[in-house]
């Protein structure tokens, strides 16, 4: 049986919630200094309420295909249209729902809180600064959480997390995605540290500079940083037709 969401004042029909499938999204943002995942609060039980935290998700609409209810779950939480997605794959454990904290939510918020559900993660890359986040109707609040401070999270997110984090770093070495993560200016002592940090390994700063400037992907521009203790480094941004030239060659060795 499948849940309607909200009332239809057209007396139209409304798309229904598939309960037997999800999407589930490892949403990563860079600040400059650590990787962070944006996570949702859902609380659980009821004068007493308890809160748990959980990577943001929601069930498939009937007339929706998985990206596209995956790029619904990011546009409520950011506000952001186009961004980086790519399909991780799919968690179907038999149990993957069935603690007792898990459903205890679950009876809350599903018309159908023992369904077996099969999810389909995806990660996601954004720029923090870009990004207006906003609770939805599948979260209570939202916000962003450091990789390293998350000890435990609802149903199996955890795996998917960790998942969706090897997934990225594979993905570093072949296409330069990092870039996803910045905005259109940056550092290259900022893209050195987010190198570092995704692949969580230290980087020689002069054989990664000398490698970036032979891919000439980047274009150097004018503007230099301002208000910063140390010496101003002078901006660059990433160029797409550059890049596009470079891999019809067939080039994919993008790892440091």
């Amino acid at each position: 049986m499948s849940q309607i969401i909200d009332n239809n004042p057209t007396n139209q029909a409304k798309p229904l919630l598939n309960p037997h499938i999800s999407v589930d999204c490892v949403i990563f943002g860079f600040d400059y200094q650590q990787l962070n995942v944006l996570t949702i609060k859902r609380g659980v039980g009821g004068k007493g309420k308890r809160y748990r935290m959980a990577l943001p998700g929601d069930l498939i609409y009937d007339n929706e295909d998985l990206d596209m209810a995956a790029n619904r779950v990011l546009k409520e939480l950011t506000g952001l249209d186009g961004i980086f997605l790519e399909q991780v794959k799919a968690f179907g454990r038999p149990d993957r729902t069935k603690t007792a904290v898990d459903q205890e939510w679950l009876n809350s918020v599903r018309e159908v809180p023992e369904a077996r559900v099969v999810t389909v993660a995806y990660y996601a890359l954004v720029p923090m600064k870009q990004c207006k986040l906003e609770a939805a109707s599948f979260a209570r609040s939202v916000q962003w959480t450091p990789i390293n401070e998350i000890t435990t999270l609802a149903f199996d997110h955890m795996d998917i997390m960790q998942e969706s984090i090897e997934k990225l770093k594979s993905k570093l070495n072949t296409h330069p995605v990092g870039f996803n993560l910045l905005p259109e200016k940056f550092t290259l002592g900022q893209l050195h540290k987010l190198y570092e940090v995704i692949l969580e390994k230290k980087i020689d700063k002069r054989n990664f500079r000398r490698k970036i400037s032979k891919l000439n992907i980047l274009t150097t521009l004018k503007e230099k940083q301002q208000g910063v203790a140390h010496k101003p480094s002078r901006y660059v941004r990433f160029n797409e037709g550059n890049y596009i030239k470079l891999s019809k060659t067939g080039f994919d060795n993008f790892s440091f």
